[in-house]
């Protein structure tokens, strides 16, 4: 007996018909994902349906915080029984306290070591390539960083690259501009300890670079990377610069922020076929949110207060638990825009050269980078989430008693605008020598941010990315 074949218009009422009685994304007209909602009746109905994400992972360093802490460093590596650590620091921080009290720790407890002192601040692919060799060329059984986010990530890379001793730089770097590979054995143990109140490094899996030959920003996530313990110790952030200090500290807060109000987990996109698979960077997500809202609340007090007197080490203090928290946060949840444009606005600077940093190459800090986007992307995500965003506002001083949802963004916006402002941040991108003829270019730098524009609560294309550089060119 044969079978009766619907016509292709008879199919096409029938889906139209079934997207008009559900309202989960995958049925709307103005849906922007395959993946069927939790409550949607035709979301077992089909094998062929990837399962939406329905898990989120909690993965952060062992961290020890307190005043003098850097001193058990040679008793940390004594106990793992290290016979050949190797020590990453920038040409500044060799000399100065910091790596001073780690080496007097490694002498003590008689650890055998070599010091690298060659790290690049904002790293490249070459300064990377140049780490990676110098390590594999030692073979050490345990690695140190002592400095702020560009020496813990290139430590991370050259741990990385020492095991997988065959990969090439680009094997394990984020799609697409690599090949995204995952890191399936453990490293060697890392010990972080940061000099900065900043990137949260030492709390995390990722590690940042500049690809020269693209001309972006770009790095590589994974949990394998994160180092085994990140020693806290106030007293090595005495000797930061007020500027870095200030760079360090708008990181945070854009950790903070974005983490908070990141694409919620459970509507990233379909759940790995392997758990091994599951991004570092996973979309907003119940415990993240503790460790960013929180962090976000100390940046607010502090930030402010360790710029204005250079002498408040309360507040001091606080900046440095605060830069923890906030990697802990962003460092399961993720960044999204403002850090994705970021990469973009480095990667592109060819001769602004920001106070109290190293004048050897052109260099825009990554804080400050990111920071100034900041008041654009809240306009341009506030309204996934408004309530989140009135309540960032609120944190940072704007009175939200009488303002309306749909208002959310400007009021954010305008409270970013004031904070930054007050801090002494320069005036949008302009001030690093961008105009509207270089956007073009900054938005083609910026689309290959993949691992963390698809963290951004609203589609986000090369228009809005183009828009959102447009509005940022002057802050104030």
């Amino acid at each position: 007996m044969s079978m009766l074949r619907p016509s292709a218009k008879s199919v096409s009422n029938l889906m139209r018909m079934v997207g008009s009685s559900c309202t989960c994304p995958a049925h709307t007209a103005l849906g922007t994902t395959h993946v069927h909602g939790p409550k949607c009746s035709h979301r077992r109905a089909s094998a062929q349906t990837p399962r939406s994400e329905y898990a989120f992972e909690m993965a952060t360093s062992t961290v020890r915080v307190g005043a003098g802490a850097t001193r058990e460093i040679g008793m940390d590596l004594a106990n793992l029984k290290a016979k050949r650590v190797m020590v990453f620091t920038d040409p500044n921080i060799a000399k100065l306290q910091p790596l001073q009290t780690v080496v007097e720790a490694l002498d003590r407890a008689r650890v055998k070591y070599t010091v690298y002192k060659d790290v690049r601040v904002e790293p490249s692919d070459t300064s990377f390539q140049a780490a990676i060799d110098a390590a594999r060329a030692y073979g050490p059984d345990a690695f140190v960083a002592v400095g702020g986010g560009s020496t813990i990530d290139t430590a991370k890379a050259a741990n990385l690259y020492t095991v997988f001793g065959d990969a090439h730089l680009l094997d394990f770097v984020n799609a697409p501009l690599g090949r995204g590979r995952a890191v399936d054995r453990p490293l060697l143990p890392l010990i972080a300890v940061p000099t900065t109140a900043g990137t949260g490094s030492e709390c995390t899996g990722s590690a940042i670079f500049d690809l020269k030959s693209k001309g972006a920003k770009t790095g590589i996530a994974d949990r394998a990377l994160k180092p085994m313990l990140g020693i806290i110790d106030p007293l090595n952030t005495r000797s930061m610069p007020m500027q870095v200090r200030l760079a360090s500290g708008l990181d945070v807060l854009c950790h903070a922020i974005e983490s908070y109000t990141a694409i919620p987990y459970h509507m990233r996109g379909p759940a790995p076929e392997n758990p091994l698979l599951r991004p570092a960077y996973q979309g907003a997500n119940p415990i993240s949110d503790i460790w960013s809202s929180h962090a976000l609340r100390m940046v607010a007090k502090a930030l402010p207060r360790a710029i204005a007197d250079p002498e408040d080490i309360d507040a001091q203090d606080t900046m440095t638990l605060a830069a923890a928290y906030a990697g802990i946060g962003f460092g399961n949840g993720g960044v999204h825009l403002m850090h994705g444009c970021s990469y973009g606005i480095s990667g592109l600077n060819r001769s602004y050269q920001h106070p109290d940093y190293p004048t050897e190459h052109a260099l825009c800090p990554h804080g400050i980078s990111v920071a100034v986007t900041s008041p654009a992307v809240a306009e341009f995500t506030a309204s996934m989430n408004p309530d989140r965003h009135l309540e960032i506002a609120s944190v940072l001083g704007a009175d939200v008693t009488n303002a309306k949802r749909e208002d959310a963004g400007i009021v954010l916006g305008d409270a970013l605008r004031r904070f930054l402002q007050g801090l002494g941040v320069p005036n949008g991108i302009a001030a690093f020598g961008y105009s509207t003829s270089d956007i073009g270019a900054l938005v083609e730098s910026i689309l290959p941010q993949h691992r963390v524009l698809k963290l951004s609560p609203r589609q986000t294309g090369a228009e809005q990315i183009a828009s959102i550089l447009e509005r940022s060119l002057k802050n104030y």
